[in-house]
């Protein structure tokens, strides 16, 4: 489960904006140094019709460092879901391993590429298992929560590029308060599970409502839905204040592993509340 956002972006301490006398680059790489000679009209005009600096050459995280740590990131999800599929057993190492890294992942205070490319690859291994059992079960099924998951995440990322809506201080409270309760059902769902208290393959989200043939999981599982877009205009907010205040470029690896993380998550969310769907039928 994702935990909604980066909370590295928080830390003041790693995002203090950069002196324009450090940066070198400030204004398209215009600068000049104390002493430095005064430049023609022909060199100035140079100067000018440079494009300007990069991510890499500044030292700071940009849009660009972003999508392309995210791009890469989630293609090596694509690879360990592909050996997942055609491998299920590993699966299991996948949930295990992958598990762990997320969370040493999120602890971290520093971002390290190697440690979240290897979260990407093993939490791929466990959505591509899940996804090959199910798909036997409910064929087209995985399909389905590939285009619900970038459907959901078109539909955020527009919203969010409109703005028409910001992870706000009192709005992340109130998300926090419901991820907490999200994350105790699920808890204690798993244990009802483990122990067969239920009789459903998906505990009480496989239950009926009392008086109704809808069961539990449709409406739990489009909360979770609704947490997990949530999470992406969180991640999308924390991006956005980071790029402005100059935060250094190696934090690009941290905004691309909250993206996987909240995507990972809504992908399942999605699969499984059209598991819980299409057993219902």
């Amino acid at each position: 489960m994702a935990l909604g956002g980066n909370p590295v972006f928080a830390n003041n301490k790693n995002f203090k904006e950069v002196p324009a006398s450090q940066g070198g680059y400030i204004n398209g790489g215009t600068d000049t140094m104390p002493g430095q000679a005064q430049l023609s009209a022909r060199q100035l005009q140079d100067l000018y019709n440079k494009p300007s600096a990069k991510g890499a050459q500044t030292g700071r995280m940009s849009y660009d460092d972003v999508i392309m740590k995210t791009v890469f990131t989630l293609a090596l999800v694509l690879v360990g879901a592909a050996l997942g599929w055609f491998v299920p057993v590993l699966m299991w190492p996948g949930m295990i391993v992958g598990l762990v890294l997320g969370l040493v992942n999120s602890f971290k205070k520093q971002p390290s590429p190697g440690l979240i490319l290897s979260y990407a690859l093993f939490e791929g291994m466990f959505l591509g298992g899940i996804s090959g059992i199910l798909e036997q079960v409910y064929p087209g099924i995985a399909i389905q929560a590939v285009l619900g998951t970038l459907s959901v995440f078109l539909v955020t990322l527009v919203l969010f590029r409109n703005a028409k809506i910001r992870a706000t201080p009192k709005m992340t409270r109130f998300f926090i308060i419901a991820l907490s309760g999200y994350a105790l059902f699920s808890l204690i769902n798993f244990f009802l599970m483990v122990f067969n208290v239920t009789t459903t393959p998906w505990g009480i989200n496989g239950m009926n409502i009392p008086g109704t043939n809808i069961p539990f999981g449709v409406v739990i599982g489009l909360f979770a839905i609704g947490l997990a877009a949530f999470s992406l205009i969180v991640d999308f907010t924390s991006i956005e204040k980071g790029v402005q205040n100059g935060v250094p470029a190696k934090y690009a690896w941290t905004a691309a592993f909250g993206l996987t993380v909240t995507l990972v998550w809504l992908y399942l969310e999605i699969l499984r509340l059209l598991a819980i769907l299409r057993g219902n039928n």
